[in-house]
C-alpha cells in the first residue's frame, strides 16, 4: 500500500455522514460516533481514509456479524498506540478495528466509554480544528513521512504517532483551560 496525503476535501465529512448511516444499524441505541481523524479537520491533508470512532459502553456490545451485515470488516490492530511515560491497562487501550471500501474507505474504530483511548482522538480532533497553526504543522509532517516513506507504514507511523504525542500535550492543557469535555455524537 502506497501512503498518499492528499489536499483536504470539502466532501469528508459528507462521506462521514454516508458511513454514519450505514453504522447505525449494526450499533446499540446509545452508541456516539463521531468523525475523528484528519479528514474531520477543516483544511488539513489526510489519506483518503474516513476515521470513524464508536463509542460503546462494552465492546462486547458491538458484533462481528452486525458490523459484516452493515458492510463492515473486523480487521487489526485491536489495541491503540500507548504515549511513552504512559501506564495504561490493556483495557484502556483495546478497541475493535473495523473496514469497509463501499461507498467510501473507511476505518472504524470502535471503543469504550471513558477510557483513555475514547477520549484520546476526540481530544486531538477538536484542538487541531481549535488551532490551525498546529493542524498545518501536523500535515506538513504527515506529508514528509509519506515522501520519505511512502511504501513502508510501519515507518511512518513509526514516527508519526511519538508526534502526535507531542500534540497531544498541548491537547491536554488547553482541554483543562478551556474545560473542554467530550462532545456529544457529530
Amino acid at each position: 500500500m502506497t501512503i498518499k496525503i492528499l489536499p483536504s476535501n470539502p466532501d469528508w465529512p459528507n462521506r462521514f455522514l454516508v458511513i454514519k448511516s450505514l453504522l447505525k444499524s449494526a450499533l446499540p441505541d446509545d452508541s456516539e460516533i463521531h468523525h475523528i481523524g484528519s479528514t474531520a479537520v477543516p483544511d488539513l491533508v489526510a489519506k483518503t481514509v474516513i476515521d470513524v470512532q464508536v463509542s460503546v459502553l462494552s465492546l462486547k456490545d458491538v458484533t462481528t456479524d452486525s458490523m459484516a451485515a452493515a458492510g463492515f470488516s473486523l480487521g487489526r490492530p485491536t489495541s491503540d498506540h500507548c504515549p511513552p511515560g504512559k501506564a495504561l491497562s490493556p483495557e484502556d487501550l483495546a478497541k475493535q478495528f473495523y473496514r469497509c471500501e463501499e461507498p467510501f474507505f473507511a476505518n472504524v474504530h470502535v471503543r469504550e466509554k471513558g477510557r483513555f483511548n475514547q477520549r484520546y482522538p476526540l481530544l486531538c480532533r477538536d484542538y487541531l480544528r481549535e488551532h490551525p497553526s498546529a493542524a498545518a504543522a501536523y500535515g506538513e509532517i504527515k506529508q514528509q513521512l509519506a515522501l520519505h516513506f511512502p511504501n513502508n507504514a510501519d515507518a511512518y507511523y513509526d514516527v508519526k504517532d511519538p508526534v502526535f504525542d507531542l500534540l497531544m500535550a498541548g491537547a491536554v492543557d488547553w482541554a483543562r483551560s478551556t474545560k473542554w469535555t467530550d462532545p456529544p455524537s457529530d
